[in-house]
């Protein structure tokens, strides 16, 4: 194989508004591009993070997820951070649900979790 980096990670949302305003107002990814594609009934919108590419698909009838965050598939994707106090602080004050600060076990560093508007884990990593 030659992998080399991760090229994109894909995000499936149904509230348009609400999931741009969370990934692009909320958190800064910038819109590169967006798509209404109707032969599949929703609307691409490419967004950029630092080095990262995300794509955000928007489908008003996308199925809820079983369960949470336990099931199988991606189970989220972690963002480093050099002050997580700060990033909380930030997050929460444009109302972004975020759970308390603990130590991960294996390691001790300081990580929580925080939620996109329909409930999708992101983790930030001290």
């Amino acid at each position: 194989m030659d992998f080399k980096t991760i090229d994109h990670v894909a995000i499936i949302g149904s509230n348009y508004d609400v999931m741009k305003e969370f990934y692009v107002l909320k958190l800064g990814m910038e819109v590169i591009k967006e798509t209404v594609r109707a032969k599949k009934n929703d609307i691409k919108i490419d967004l950029r993070f630092g080095e990262l590419t995300f794509e955000l698909f928007i489908k008003n009838d996308a199925p809820e997820r079983i369960t949470h965050p336990e099931a199988k598939g991606l189970r989220h994707v972690s963002f480093h951070t050099d002050n997580i106090e700060n990033d909380i602080a930030e997050l929460k004050e444009k109302g972004v649900r975020v759970e308390a600060v603990r130590r991960d076990e294996l390691n001790n560093r300081k990580m929580t979790f925080f939620f996109d508007p329909e409930g999708l884990p992101w983790e930030l990593h001290e």
